[in-house]
């Protein structure tokens, strides 16, 4: 038997490639939904594409979270990305059709995907050391960045790659998608062994969070204790703000009347540096987090949100300007979610650990869900700049809930 170390260092290993994988994946098919939802369905309802992407991953957390607890991480992971897999050849189908009910179907099941990005990281810390959990979690959420950045500027490319097949541009990227996380899934069943969850005690037919409660009994030890209720609401407001101005940004772009090519280009450009300030500088949130603690990162999480929201609602057609706005937008949520993340996985005992981070993981959802549906409403009888305006003020609210909760302890 391989001591914990060895199968923590194995683990990371694994983890970081699929992340890779898996983030070229999701980050193919994300930047084109939007668009392929507002030529199929109309731009007032655009923004329902990224809301059935979060509700999916959203609702999928409480299934992942019960194979968890009886089954381990290798077989939820594998079938978070392979479900999203089958959603992706549901929307290149629903283009070919035309059809607007299969094609939010597979925004739903696409969001499969989502959830395992998200228990992968939750992953890393099954075996971590306490002094070194907002790393491991953190060189995880950055693992996606080599193949996230990547994936706006392949969408480009891959939405022309079928054009020869009858596949339409903003459609054939899914195509990609649906290769690229079956990959992910069939990897880490194949691979990731021992599982982590069923070593540390936490999963698996062996765990102890089997036989005491799931995700109901899980919100209750949450709601009862200051810092896991922090950690949750903590990223639930960066997943509201990050989802409500990301995915309208792609809509605003085109509202500035380039042809579908040039749109995709800029639009690659912009999530690209959004991408970038959620990923890539994740290690550094994780080095803070364990340095300075899980409260301030938080709190400077926020703070970015609110300051990504000033530049992005005043920046217009601007492409540099909306670059650095995303940018910022995902560094808030970089900080909150690592942050968040760790705060979660320590408040709570280790027979409800699995429990307690699906259900962070579906409150985020449920957050990005409502931002979702929310900003193609408002950017429709409103504009982007709204859109940015009703974001700063709930980042506002989030920074008064973190001064008072540090007052209080």
């Amino acid at each position: 038997m391989l001591d914990p170390s060895t199968i923590q260092r194995r683990t990371l290993r694994l983890l970081f490639v699929t992340q890779i994988i898996s983030g070229v994946g999701v980050a193919t098919g994300s930047t084109v939904g939007a668009l392929l939802a507002a030529d199929l369905a109309g731009v007032a309802v655009s923004g329902l594409a990224g809301s059935a992407v979060v509700v999916g991953a959203a609702l999928f957390a409480l299934p992942a979270t019960a194979i968890v607890r009886r089954r381990g991480r290798r077989p939820s992971l594998a079938a978070g990305y392979l479900v999203a897999a089958v959603g992706a050849m549901l929307v290149v189908v629903a283009a070919l059709r035309s059809s607007i009910p299969l094609l939010f179907s597979g925004f739903f099941l696409f969001g499969g995907a989502t959830t395992a990005n998200l228990q992968a990281r939750y992953a890393a810390v099954d075996l971590a050391p306490a002094p070194l959990r907002g790393r491991h979690l953190s060189w995880i959420v950055w693992a996606t960045t080599l193949g996230a950045v990547a994936g706006p500027q392949f969408a480009a490319f891959s939405g022309t790659a079928l054009v020869g097949y009858g596949v339409p541009t903003l459609a054939a990227p899914f195509f990609f998608s649906a290769l690229l996380l079956a990959g992910a899934g069939l990897v880490l069943l194949i691979f990731l062994r021992p599982d982590p969850a069923i070593v540390a005690g936490t999963g698996g037919a062996g765990g102890q969070s089997t036989e005491t409660g799931g995700v109901g009994r899980a919100l209750k030890v949450v709601l009862a204790h200051a810092p896991a209720t922090l950690g949750v609401s903590a990223m639930a407001i960066g997943q509201l703000v990050m989802t409500g101005v990301m995915a309208m940004t792609p809509v605003h772009i085109k509202s500035a009347g380039h042809d579908a090519a040039h749109t995709l280009r800029i639009v690659g450009v912009v999530l690209s540096f959004h991408i970038a300030g959620m990923y890539a500088f994740a290690p550094l949130m994780g080095w803070l987090t364990d340095r300075l603690g899980r409260r301030p990162v938080i709190f400077l999480g926020v703070v970015l949100l609110l300051g990504a929201c000033a530049l992005a609602g005043t920046a217009g057609h601007n492409t540099a300007q909306l670059a650095a706005g995303l940018m910022v937008v995902g560094l808030g949520w970089s900080a909150s979610t690592v942050a968040g993340s760790t705060l979660v996985s320590e408040s709570v005992p280790p027979e409800l650990r699995a429990s307690a981070q699906g259900l962070s993981d579906l409150i985020m959802g449920l957050a990005g869900a409502t931002a979702g549906a929310l900003s193609g409403a408002i950017v429709s009888v409103w504009s982007y700049a709204t859109l940015t305006l009703v974001a700063a003020v709930a980042s506002v609210l989030m920074i008064v809930w973190v001064a008072l909760i540090r007052r209080r302890q």
